[in-house]
Formats: structure tokens, C-alpha cells, sequence
């Protein structure tokens, strides 16, 4: 396992995406963040910028926009995957649509060296290698030391370059300890 992997004793680093596209998006995203930082077993570690992106699979809906965060937990794999779809019907997720309109979507993408399949979570999300909203925000924080998941992401964004629209919204104004975004205060 790398550095990356494991901090101390029983914590893991995992990768989140976070989307919206109905209501005030960006402060949807930053209540999302607030709400996994809140959690007693979720440290938020850093976040990517805000990137607008046109819909996937169902179009005829407003943009998105799309970041990642990078996140310390104790938690396993399943147990993060239920505090994230606790934070999305709190915050007033409604799924009617598949890949319809929502004002807030969190997924888990990657978790250390973990497998997973269940009939509730797959690891590493099998759609993230396909899909430019998630690959050019996880570019922004996946350091090298996390060798698989940067290989990965580098790799996969060299397929898939102009099929999506994507472009930059905001710096992320997320506190980060590794001084990947900006502070609140900026």
C-alpha cells in the first residue's frame, strides 16, 4: 500500500464526486463538503476546482457543475456510501430520473487499493474512466504518490478528450490542508 493509501491506524484516503445542477449549485457543494466534514469519521483533505459540464445520458437539463474531494475516513467502503446517501437526502436529493436533474449527486470513485462489489457499490466506480466531469477534477488532486488512481485518471483522459463539454467555474474555495485549493478567506 502506498502513503497515500493509509494515514494511520484504520484510515484510508477516498476520492468523491460531487455534482448539482438545480438550485444554487455551488453552495450545494459546499453544504455537501460541510456535511462529510461534519461527519465524525470523514476528514475533507482537499477539493478540486468547480467545473460546468453539459449533462450526461439524460440532456434535456440544466449544467452541472462538478468538482472532487479527497477525503480521510475510518469509515469501510459501505458504511462511506451510506453517510454520503444520508447527506444527499438530507440535503433534498430526489431520484426520479436516472441521470436527471438533482441538486446534489455524491459518488464514491475510489478508495485506497480497495475492491468492491456489492450490489450497492462497485470500487473503483466502473462509469469514472468514461466520463470528463470527473476525470479532469480527480486530475486536479490525485497526487503522483497515489501512483494507480494518477495513471489511471492520465491515462483515461487522453481517450476521451473533447467527446464532453467541460470548463472551469472556480477555484475551489474549500480550507485544504495540502494546499491544493484556496482558503475561504480568499
Amino acid at each position: 500500500m502506498d502513503s497515500e493509501t493509509v494515514t494511520h491506524t484504520g484510515e484510508q484516503t477516498a476520492y468523491i464526486a460531487l455534482g448539482s445542477n438545480i438550485g444554487v449549485r455551488e453552495r450545494a457543494l459546499y453544504d455537501a463538503l460541510s456535511f462529510l466534514h461534519g461527519h465524525g469519521q470523514i476528514h475533507v483533505a482537499s477539493c478540486s476546482a468547480i467545473y460546468e459540464t453539459d449533462p450526461v445520458g439524460y440532456e434535456d437539463q440544466p449544467a452541472f457543475l462538478n468538482m472532487t474531494a479527497c477525503v480521510r475516513t475510518t469509515l469501510q467502503p459501505d458504511e462511506l456510501l451510506k453517510a454520503m446517501l444520508a447527506i444527499e437526502k438530507q440535503m433534498g436529493r430526489v431520484r426520479d430520473v436516472r441521470w436527471g436533474p438533482r441538486i446534489i449527486d455524491l459518488d464514491l470513485l475510489w478508495m485506497g487499493e480497495t475492491s468492491w462489489n456489492t450490489d450497492l457499490l462497485t470500487l473503483p466506480h466502473p462509469r469514472m474512466g468514461e466520463r470528463l466531469f470527473v476525470l479532469v477534477p480527480l486530475a486536479d488532486i490525485v497526487p503522483e504518490s497515489a501512483v494507480e488512481l494518477h495513471a489511471f485518471v492520465h491515462h483515461a483522459l487522453g481517450t476521451l478528450d473533447g467527446k464532453e463539454g467541460i470548463r472551469k467555474w472556480s477555484p475551489c474555495k474549500w480550507p485544504s490542508e495540502s494546499g491544493l485549493s484556496a482558503s475561504l478567506g480568499d
